[in-house]
This record gives C-alpha cells, sequence and structure tokens, in this order.
C-alpha cells in the first residue's frame, strides 16, 4: 500500500522529510478496524513529531492522526462496526499513523462519519472535536446546558483547529458567553462565523480587550496556543475559582499565580485515553457518534479550512509548512493518494 512516511528530524521544505514509500497492508488486532483511508487532516501534533521525534533504528515512521474512510475488514472482538461502514477517527498516537492507503484503528475510538459531510469535510475534524470535547466537558466541567449561565469563557486562539470546532460546542451546548481571539481580519470573521459572541485580538493586552467589551473577567480559558506569552495575562482575568485547560506545551509557567484566586489548571491530552488505555476509552467513540449527529443536524459546521489535494509526501510538505507559519485558518485536509 502507500504511504507517507519520515525517517530522520528534518525541516518540512526538505524534500527528505516526508516520503512517498510502499508498506504491507496491515492486519487488524481484535478489536481493529482495516480502514480504506479515504481523507486525512494534518495537525500540530504530526509537525511536532517529524520535528522532534526520532524514528526508532531510521525506519520509517507514518504520521496522521486524523481519517475519514470506509471499513474494509474486522477484527474477530469487533462490535460496533461491520466493513462498508464510513468511519472517521484520530487514531492512537503509539501506533502507526493514518498517511496510508490502508490504517487500523481501534474500534473504541473511532466513530461513524456524519451522513452529510464529505470524507474531506469529516477529515477535518475528529482530533479537534474530541480535544474540544474533552476540554470543555470533561476538564473545564462545563454543563452541557443551553440555558444563559452569566459565566463566559475566553478561547485563546479561536481560529485554528481545535478553536473552530470549541467555540462552536461551547455556543450551541452550553449557556456561556463565548469568546475567541484572532488577530486578522480574516480569521477574526471566522471565528465569528463559529458563533463567538466576542472576537478580540491577542495581541493586544487581553485585560484591556475584555474591559474593552465589557466582560473584565471569565470563569473558564481555553489555552489553545503561545501559552508562555498569555499565562500573565490568564492569571490575571481568571475569575476567583474559575478553571484553566491548556493543549499547547508552554515552556515553562508558574502557576502559583493562580492561588489566590484558588483557580484550577487542567491539561487536555486527547490520546491519553488510548496511550493508557483507560477504562472509560469508548468514551470517545460516544462522543464523536454525538458530534456527527450535531452535524446532521445542522447544528455544527466542518473545520475544513483549506483541501491541499491528494495525499502525497509532495502537498503534506507544503502542509507542514503552512502549520509551521502559525497562520493556518481551520484545518488543512488532503483527499485520496496519488501524483
Amino acid at each position: 500500500m502507500k504511504a507517507i512516511a519520515y525517517t530522520r528530524n528534518l525541516p518540512a521544505d526538505d524534500p527528505q522529510s516526508l516520503q512517498d514509500i510502499e508498506l504491507p497492508t496491515p492486519t487488524p488486532g481484535p478489536r481493529d478496524l482495516l480502514v480504506r483511508v479515504e481523507a486525512i487532516s494534518v495537525n500540530p501534533v504530526d509537525v511536532k513529531i517529524r520535528a522532534n521525534r526520532q524514528p526508532k533504528e531510521g525506519r520509517p515512521e507514518v504520521l496522521g492522526w486524523d481519517a475519514a474512510g470506509v471499513v474494509e475488514a474486522v477484527g474477530a472482538q469487533v462490535s460496533l462496526f461491520k466493513p462498508g461502514d464510513r468511519v472517521w477517527y484520530a487514531g492512537a498516537l503509539d501506533r502507526p499513523g493514518a498517511n496510508s492507503e490502508q490504517h487500523v484503528v481501534d474500534e473504541r475510538i473511532v466513530g461513524a462519519m456524519p451522513a452529510s459531510l464529505s470524507f474531506a469535510q469529516a477529515a477535518a475534524l475528529p482530533l479537534t472535536a474530541i480535544t474540544a470535547w474533552e476540554l470543555l466537558f470533561d476538564r473545564l466541567r462545563v454543563l452541557d446546558n443551553r440555558g444563559p449561565s452569566g459565566r463566559a469563557l475566553l478561547v485563546i486562539g479561536a481560529a485554528g483547529g481545535v478553536g473552530s470546532i470549541l467555540v462552536q460546542l461551547a455556543r450551541q451546548l452550553s449557556g456561556l458567553t463565548v469568546i475567541g481571539t484572532a488577530s486578522r481580519p480574516e480569521t477574526q470573521e471566522w471565528v465569528r462565523q463559529a458563533g463567538a459572541h466576542h472576537v478580540i485580538d491577542h495581541t493586544r493586552p487581553l485585560a484591556d480587550e475584555l474591559a474593552r467589551i465589557g466582560i473584565p473577567q471569565v470563569e473558564y480559558i481555553a489555552g489553545l496556543t503561545a501559552t508562555d506569552q498569555h499565562f500573565e495575562a490568564m492569571a490575571q482575568v481568571i475569575a476567583p475559582q474559575g478553571a484553566i485547560a491548556l493543549i499547547d506545551d508552554p515552556a515553562a509557567i508558574d502557576v502559583r499565580k493562580l492561588k489566590g484566586k484558588s483557580a484550577a489548571l487542567h491539561w487536555e491530552f486527547m490520546f491519553a485515553r488510548s496511550m493508557h488505555k483507560t477504562a472509560d476509552m469508548q468514551a470517545q467513540h460516544d462522543l464523536l457518534t454525538q458530534v456527527s449527529r450535531l452535524i446532521d443536524a445542522g447544528l455544527l459546521r466542518t473545520t475544513l479550512g483549506e483541501h491541499y489535494g491528494k495525499i502525497n509526501a509532495a502537498n503534506l510538505r507544503r502542509a507542514h509548512a503552512f502549520i509551521e507559519s502559525g497562520r493556518a485558518r481551520g484545518k488543512i485536509v488532503l483527499e485520496g493518494f496519488g501524483a
């Protein structure tokens, strides 16, 4: 089967950083699905691993943690899916990625693809939808309650992949006032279209921007990017007994700044359930199923921002480079294998 892999940590613009290769078709384990991959999307985790994690013994390593496709075969203990089902998922960090024609994945972290979306539209969502859902409901423990709550959520980096779906989820499933940050006119408009009540500029002091819209403190903060730069401001604007959830990797933050407000700090890492085979691992199947229903009901929309064409090394290198530029809006998707 065709696949795209890396063997060394090289810059995205190096022709050897990602290469087209051939690999044997994998065999599904007892709880696995063998999926024919139709479309993928690219996430910051792909970029970080390509740049920093050395493949074992120089063997090709396949990246890719977002896919939509069709089940071709199932393991002996599979009960949730059958051959022919259209599925979407983000996969597991400790298994080969989905940048290949066929891919094996545990059924417990797979959902039925929304009937109203194309493969490309669906591939944009799984990793970010899982991350956003877990951050909002499992980490911040926001109630799934559409009644006005008088509380506010600040989403820092709301135009990116996670932010684009987090804003939608918070607007549709909670009574929170949703405030997104974005710095350019086109990304600010993107965040408004996702449903944010207010959009502010994170290149300006957050306290000043929040004061400008009449909300000087917020009960919840989702820190999706540049936490190193924003943490001081987060500690300033978080309300007493509020909660902050982070997904990025700040080098150092002084969490003592939260003590005076009894504010909580959480980390969201959507691969934790699959890496540790937690007892509630199937929660990701369940939430993907719920997101699929919300999309088909017209309450949520795809976050596809750019379509980069066929799934091949050249197009993936271009996608990695664009993500590294920090200017991505929504998700970059590739579809079908070929030149």
